[in-house]
C-alpha cells in the first residue's frame, strides 16, 4: 500500500527541504516523491540533507504542474495550516487523514499534496484536491515547515499501516485525469445549450468542478454522468435537423 502513495512537493524554493522531505519519507517507508516545478534541484544542499535517502533524489519524478502530477491518482489529499480556507471539502485531521489515505492506497494512487514555503497551495490548486488535512497545533503559531508537516503526516500513514486503524473502501474511484475528461465534457455540453452564456460565464464551471472534486462521484457513477451527457448532445443534434 505504501507504494500506492506519492508526496508531491509544489514550487519548493529551498534544496533542502528536499533533501528532507526524502530522508522523512523513506524513515516511515514512503518512496515516491514528485516535485511540481522546484526552484533548485538537483542540488548538493537537497543530497546533503535527504542524508541515507539519496535514492528518493535520484528517483523523483519532475513535473511543470499539479495536474500532471496527480493525474493518475484516484485520491488527492491537500495540506494546509488554513482550516477556513478549504472550499467546503471534507476537513481532516492527520490521524483521520492518514487512515483515509491508506485505505484508499489500497486500490490505487494516492497523492499528498505540499505547497510552497512561504504560501503554501494555492487556492486553484487546492479545488483540485477531494480532501484537505490539517496538523493540530498552537492555534497561536500552527505553520510547520514543510519537512516538519510531512515528517508528521508520513508517521501517521505509517502507523495507519503497521496498526491497520483504517477501514477498508469497497467503491472504486475515477483517477483524476477521467475526472478532466469529465470537465471538459461537462463544459462542452453546458455551452452547447447555452446554459453558460461566453458573456456571463461566471464561476458556474469552478463551482461545478467543486462540487465533483467535494462528492467525489464513484467509477460507475461517473460513466453514467457521461453517459447523461452524451445523452444531451444527441438530442441536441437531432432537434438541430
Amino acid at each position: 500500500m505504501l507504494s500506492n502513495i506519492r508526496v508531491v512537493l509544489i514550487n519548493t524554493f529551498h534544496p533542502g527541504n528536499i533533501g528532507a522531505a526524502a530522508r522523512a519519507m523513506k524513515n516511515m517507508g514512503l518512496n515516491n516523491l514528485y516535485l511540481v516545478e522546484p526552484r533548485e534541484f538537483p542540488s548538493p544542499e537537497a543530497d546533503s540533507r535527504a542524508a541515507g535517502a539519496k535514492d528518493l533524489l535520484d528517483n523523483a519524478v519532475i513535473v511543470s504542474s499539479l495536474e500532471e502530477a496527480i493525474s493518475d491518482c484516484q485520491l488527492v489529499i491537500g495540506t494546509s495550516a488554513r482550516t477556513k480556507r478549504t472550499f467546503d471539502l471534507p476537513l481532516l485531521n492527520a490521524r483521520k487523514g492518514a487512515e483515509r489515505i491508506v485505505a484508499e492506497s489500497e486500490q490505487g494512487n494516492v497523492a499528498l499534496v505540499f505547497g510552497r514555503e512561504t504560501m503554501g497551495l494555492h487556492n486553484d490548486e487546492l479545488q483540485q484536491c477531494n480532501v484537505h488535512i490539517y496538523i493540530p497545533a498552537n492555534p497561536e503559531y500552527p505553520v510547520l515547515n514543510v519537512s516538519q508537516a510531512i515528517q508528521l503526516l508520513c508517521y501517521e500513514v505509517y502507523v495507519a499501516t503497521e496498526e491497520k486503524t483504517y477501514t477498508p473502501i469497497e467503491e472504486e474511484y475515477p483517477r483524476q485525469k477521467e475526472m478532466t475528461l469529465f470537465y471538459s465534457h461537462l463544459e462542452k455540453v453546458l455551452r452547447t445549450t447555452e446554459f453558460i452564456i461566453p458573456q456571463h460565464e461566471g464561476k458556474v464551471l469552478d463551482k461545478l468542478r467543486r462540487f465533483f472534486n467535494r462528492s467525489r462521484p464513484e467509477r460507475t457513477e461517473l460513466n453514467m454522468l457521461r453517459g447523461i451527457l452524451t445523452s444531451i448532445e444527441e438530442t441536441v443534434e437531432r432537434l438541430k435537423k
